[in-house]
């Protein structure tokens, strides 16, 4: 049987290392266009499984403070997607000097 917990756990331990690496990424002058594309792709992939994650947690009444730990971490991956997409906009409206790899 899966342990949901386990998941999670993973899951909420992988965020918060993503939670520090993004910014200091974006943030990274020589970061491609490519580079934050595939990032932006990678963290919305992580938000979907998250999202699902949770589903399955709410399907098999898990205690609230679960539902909220993933819902928590959900919320986690959006904003670090959206801080790509961001990053992925300026460069595309010639804000930001564009460097190729």
């Amino acid at each position: 049987m899966t342990d949901w917990l386990d998941i999670l756990r993973e899951q909420a331990e992988t965020g918060a290392e993503m939670a520090r690496e993004v910014p200091a990424t974006l943030a990274n002058p020589d970061i491609s266009r490519d580079q934050v594309k595939k990032l932006f792709a990678a963290l919305e992939q992580q938000a979907e499984f998250v999202e699902k994650l949770r589903r399955v947690l709410e399907a098999n009444d898990f205690e609230p403070e679960v539902l909220v730990a993933a819902e928590k971490l959900e919320d986690r991956y959006a904003e670090l997607a959206a801080s790509a997409a961001e990053r992925l906009k300026a460069m595309r409206s010639g804000n930001e000097p564009v460097r190729r790899q």
